[in-house]
């Protein structure tokens, strides 16, 4: 709603969720679906917040009712990671926890697509339990690749055996490679873009034929399915991000063709013969192609981008559209239509495809502008661009981890050294009050004692004759910046 500019809409929704919301029921549900669609939405939505014109409360983006909704929905899902691998249960139920019969099945993405909402939800918090979980997942399935680099499609949590060993890049494992890469970039972490490039390089020695990837053995690297699903065209996406280009456009114009021939991308495409696969022709208006149009587009501005984009519009509005909504294609060779639409449609396809052509639209920023606010660990930067979006498309605005990185006591410890070393000075007058009473945790000072640190400036001071303090972790300076500022006597 907010990338769509229907900011009354998004303020509206956002009232709905805080009244209505309740994760305290006895209901089973999909820890995967659970994190990309609520914890993702609703981390999101926190961090959008405030540029849709919610009033935000104080202390936000570190606090909110929409981040402490997220924290709940995460906990539950929490019990799911209690395994001996690390690796957690597909389902949990919200109340009771994992159910005692709960098959320890689980798909390689239900795995492996936690890093981007967990640690972001870390990071805002103060709490690690959300990103160590999944990072120990995700290492969980590191470890237990095959000798020859890959991954199957369905594991046991509690043996770590594989159950399903087709390996590839769709259903069932997509997002796992997915957030190898948002994760590296969203942390700016080495050791998960490296076993990414680690796991392409696999993919291309063995699954790659032409400019198209198929299903293997993953102990064997012999070839079981010779099919690419629809799901796959997240594929060049990925590449663009990181920086594989040419590869990219490749693959995705072999991808483009199937659209062309159908005027939609069926769930699975027969690539020897050219064709559907039988009970696999339906097209649920998945987002994945546009998806990596978009990425694309923005990479390249190559023109042939924008014509999918068109051919989307125009496929989906003429077969698509009916009186309640835009039905999912139940067969692509007639186009017979079923009763449904799926929540991803909105959620993603859409809105991939309004950013593709929107090029000003805000998520597009190139760092040129940007809001500064204040938050109980000093002043942050948000909205400058290089969103992250999760597997359901919910933008993370990656400053926002860099505004709440110090515990809550770390900040009370350095205001009592602000206060110690106030109290010193005996000709200055200096009071403070927690971030909790008066809002961004800053200091109220003297005029004069203000202008010297007019626009967040780092300045040299004279250093004292004595230590007023003794920080044996870090020196005084250090210590006090925690809070973003270093509060100094400017003589």
């Amino acid at each position: 709603l907010q990338i769509l500019g229907n900011v009354s809409e998004f303020q509206r929704v956002v009232n709905v969720l805080q009244e209505g919301v309740d994760f305290d029921i006895d209901v089973n549900a999909s820890v995967f679906e659970t994190n990309i669609r609520v914890v993702g939405g609703l981390l999101s939505a926190h961090l959008l917040s405030k540029k849709a014109g919610v009033e935000v409360e104080v202390g936000w983006p570190c606090s909110g009712p929409l981040l402490r909704m997220a924290e709940e929905a995460a906990r539950k899902l929490l019990p799911a990671f209690q395994t001996p691998t690390g690796m957690p249960y597909g389902t949990v139920n919200l109340l009771h926890g994992v159910n005692p019969g709960e098959t320890p099945v689980t798909c390689t993405a239900g795995i492996g697509t936690f890093i981007v909402e967990f640690a972001t939800l870390s990071h805002l918090t103060g709490d690690p339990v959300f990103e160590d979980v999944a990072r120990k997942a995700l290492k969980a399935l590191w470890k237990n690749r095959s000798d020859i680099g890959l991954v199957g499609n369905h594991i046991d949590v509690l043996t770590a055996k594989w159950v399903a060993q087709d390996a590839g890049i769709g259903a069932g494992v997509d997002s796992y490679f997915e957030y190898l890469v948002k994760g590296a970039i969203l942390l700016q972490d080495k050791e998960l873009m490296s076993m990414f490039l680690e796991y392409n390089k696999a993919i291309k020695n063995y699954t790659k034929f032409d400019d198209w990837y198929l299903w293997v053995q993953m102990y064997k690297g012999t070839v079981s399915m010779p099919v690419f699903q629809s799901l796959e065209a997240y594929w060049p996406g990925l590449q663009s991000l990181i920086g594989d280009v040419d590869n990219a456009m490749r693959t995705f114009l072999n991808y483009y063709t199937v659209w062309k021939q159908f005027g939609g991308l069926p769930e699975f495409y027969n690539i020897p013969q050219g064709y559907t696969v039988d009970k696999r022709e339906g097209y649920p208006l998945r987002p994945e192609l546009i998806e990596s149009a978009m990425y694309l587009y923005r990479a390249t501005r190559d023109p042939t981008l924008l014509e999918l984009g068109r051919d989307a519009v125009e496929s989906i509005e003429k077969i698509s559209k009916v009186d309640c909504g835009f039905a999912t294609i139940k067969d692509l060779r007639d186009h017979r239509l079923d009763n449904r639409m799926e929540s991803f449609f909105l959620a993603e396809t859409v809105k991939y495809l309004y950013l593709l052509f929107d090029p000003d639209n805000f998520i597009h920023n190139d760092g040129s502008v940007f809001d500064v606010v204040l938050t109980p660990y000093g002043e942050c930067v948000l909205n400058a661009g290089g969103y992250i979006f999760n597997t359901e498309a919910h933008p993370i605005d990656p400053a926002a981890l860099h505004c709440c990185r110090k515990r809550k006591e770390e900040q009370w410890e350095v205001e009592d050294l602000m206060r110690e070393f106030y109290s010193l000075k005996k000709n200055k007058k200096f009071t403070l009050k927690r971030a909790a009473d008066h809002g961004e945790g800053e200091s109220v000072k003297d005029p004069e004692d203000a202008s010297s640190e007019k626009g967040g400036e780092t300045r040299n001071s004279k250093k004292s004759s004595r230590s007023l303090l003794s920080c044996p972790s870090q020196s005084f300076n250090s210590k006090l910046a925690v809070l973003g500022q270093v509060f100094l006597e400017n003589n």
